[in-house]
């Protein structure tokens, strides 16, 4: 299969981003399916929905302590090899995670301790990888090779989720967990091969501290930056919240379960598949405002599920969303590709990470309490109110409303292989609809 996709390439797509979008296809699918896998690992050892929540947070509290660190660490160190020693990481605890399920001998402290390696080794996997993602795209097809890895990363998550819930009620969460274990290995074999001889050497830096705040003058002195990245601090939390905690709700008392409520989350990545296909077409001169514009949808799910409208409407809405923020996440993309320099870029992304993860613990956590305090529709309505409040107040920054699409330096190479062709798409949505691109959202990068 890999083969295969590095065979058949577009003629614009070279091999560094034919390899890093094969990998993270492969790793995607394994680590969408072990999502599932490691929730029923938990509940088959007897675990409550408690546990659950533990195992998840065990993974996200390292994943945010990390990430600048991480982020400084890719900018010092040759990225694929960063990226390369996080999926053998990952490979390792998957594989270990599945022995014990397997072996029936999974304690919950082991699970969670093998959730909190996956979640450090995602904090130096996805700079480095956004910032190698980066590194490997020039030209004026920018746009199209960010759009297409879009497509690649929406189809793995959306295969590996179904094929994962299939395979775990087949075989077993244990073998899902082996599988994602494999995946990592060979998606790490693939990043082996990547050519960094047409990457222009970074230059050494006084130290981690150096560079943290390098990078933070990086992100302060681009309005238009920190404007977004706090914008969607904020808007990834909530929707989280929504779509984690209230979605489910509103689907068992008012459409019918958890059949209606998947098939409406189905239709959200139908819609980021469409809006990514759609995106290898478009290319917007302001890139910011047409991004940004695009965010507005992303509070209709809020709205619908407080009114709460029937299952067709609800995943017609859905659909819509999901189209609209995947045109946010590549022009969100370009716009770090042309502006943010190449040997800073993994820093900058940490702190769009780490904005991005940030607050979703905490809306989270105060979800059922505000619930219970105000009721159900009238959290829904604030959080939509909030989501168009905070997009509103974006476009108020005149380099968000004026940054636009320019042709890129001459001067720039971005791989020998590479003739003209994101992954990781930084702020935005997170699980499950994320634009940053990561492998999944369990133990790994």
């Amino acid at each position: 299969m890999a083969a295969r996709l590095l065979t058949a390439r577009p003629t614009w797509a070279g091999q560094n981003f034919a390899l890093l979008s094969a990998a993270t296809v492969i790793a995607g699918l394994g680590s969408n399916g072990a999502l599932i896998a490691t929730a029923f690992a938990v509940l088959d050892t007897g675990g409550s929905a408690t546990d659950v929540g533990l195992v998840s947070a065990a993974r996200m509290v390292p994943l945010v302590v990390f990430l600048l660190v991480g982020g400084a660490v890719a900018d010092r160190l040759p990225r694929h090899r960063v990226m390369v020693a996080a999926n053998t990481v990952n490979c390792l605890s998957q594989g270990l995670f599945a022995l014990l399920v397997l072996s029936g001998t999974a304690h919950l402290w082991q699970m969670a301790l093998l959730a909190a390696i996956g979640g450090t080794g995602q904090a130096f996997f996805a700079p480095a990888s956004e910032g190698m993602v980066l590194a490997s795209v020039s030209g004026e097809q920018a746009g199209r090779a960010f759009a297409v890895f879009r497509i690649a990363v929406n189809g793995a998550s959306i295969g590996g989720s179904a094929l994962g819930g299939a395979l775990v009620a087949v075989i077993g969460p244990g073998w899902v967990l082996a599988i994602d274990s494999a995946a990592f290995a060979l998606a790490g074999a693939l990043r082996a091969f990547l050519d960094v001889s047409g990457i222009p050497e970074r230059a050494p830096s006084g130290g981690i501290r150096d560079d943290l705040r390098d990078g933070w003058r990086e992100v302060v002195s681009r309005p238009w930056l920190w404007a977004i990245v706090a914008q969607f601090s904020i808007v990834n939390a909530v929707v989280v919240a929504v779509q984690s905690v209230y979605g489910p709700l509103v689907a068992e008392e008012h459409l019918g379960g958890a059949g209606p409520w998947g098939l409406a989350l189905a239709a959200f990545g139908a819609g980021t598949a469409i809006g990514a296909l759609l995106m290898t077409r478009l290319k917007p001169r302001r890139l910011l405002l047409t991004g940004t514009l695009c965010v507005f949808p992303f509070a209709l799910p809020s709205a619908a599920l407080a009114i709460p409208v029937p299952v067709g409407w609800l995943a017609a809405i859905l659909f819509a969303a999901g189209m609209s923020i995947e045109v946010f996440s590549v022009t969100w993309m370009v716009a770090l590709h042309q502006e943010i320099p190449e040997e800073k870029f993994s820093r900058v992304s940490s702190y769009d990470w780490l904005g991005s993860l940030a607050m979703v613990p905490v809306t989270t956590a105060l979800a059922g309490p505000t619930q219970d305090l105000i009721g159900r529709p009238a959290a829904l309505w604030a959080s939509a109110c909030l989501i168009v409040l905070l997009t509103a107040a974006v476009l108020c920054v005149p380099d968000v409303r004026n940054l636009t699409h320019h042709p890129p330096k001459p001067t720039v190479t971005a791989s020998p292989t590479t003739s003209p062709p994101p992954p990781l798409p930084p702020t935005g949505p997170t699980s499950p609809n994320t634009s940053h691109t990561t492998e999944g959202t369990n133990n790994s990068p």
